[in-house]
């Protein structure tokens, strides 16, 4: 099975003056399809900039990253905008969710801004309301919902143009325990269900636990990968 994402060697410097900020640091491993692995690490461990690179916001300034056969550092701004609009979708520790609109209105605006080309899904956006348990508040401004609930929404319109792959970075981070639970195992459901693959960012090694796969990070580097050895319910 070919990797839908095949990271080698990547680095990322950036510069200050004449201090060079090593953020990555040969950072080498693969994800097949279908898989959800989480990466674990401290504050400054380079998780953050390594979900940027991946996610085709940023370039490594050393290395090779493909995504589904393709090596995006030979890709123009456009045709990486391109692929990263086909292929991946995000969700992020701040919601960001348009105020003045409603949760489907929000779902509705991410599916236009990816032009796909296709009309909008109204049969997916039931099914993930139902995964997600949003199904009464599609009709509700952010202001009116939980913190959960905006998550779900956030997520929602991260699933809504079926992304193969799905970015997550510090989901949960907003969150109390309880929330955060809810949220995890819906992420790992709906992905499940639509056959993505996952790759969530954290600082919480319990949350990390929800993935097939945890990758740990510090100082830029990827010191070791571990499966999670559980029974899948």
């Amino acid at each position: 099975m070919e990797p839908i994402i095949s990271a080698e060697h990547l680095g990322k410097t950036y510069h200050s003056g004449k201090l060079e900020v090593h953020a990555l640091r040969d950072v080498s491993f693969s994800i097949d399809p279908g898989e959800f692995m989480s990466i674990v690490g401290p504050s400054g461990s380079g998780k953050s900039t390594l979900f940027y690179v991946l996610g085709g916001l940023t370039s490594a300034t050393a290395g090779s990253l493909t995504i589904k056969g393709e090596e995006i550092s030979r890709l123009s701004d456009a045709k990486r905008t391109k692929l990263r609009r086909a292929n991946i979708g995000f969700v992020f520790q701040r919601f960001n969710l348009l105020p003045t609109v409603s949760a489907q209105a929000n779902i509705e605006l991410a599916h236009e801004i990816a032009g796909t080309g296709k009309p909008f899904d109204y049969v997916l956006l039931r099914r993930l309301s139902e995964l997600l348990g949003i199904e009464g508040r599609l009709h509700h401004r952010p202001n009116e919902l939980s913190g959960g609930e905006q998550q779900r929404i956030a997520i929602a319109r991260a699933l809504i143009t079926r992304p193969a792959i799905l970015l997550a970075d510090e989901p949960t981070g907003n969150l109390d325990s309880e929330n955060s639970a809810t949220v995890l195992r819906m992420i790992r459901q709906s992905c499940r269900e639509l056959k993505q693959t996952v790759l969530m960012i954290t600082h919480n090694f319990d949350a990390a636990q929800i993935a097939d796969r945890i990758a740990y990070m510090r100082d830029g580097q990827i010191t070791h990968i571990d499966a999670v050895e559980r029974a899948r319910g």
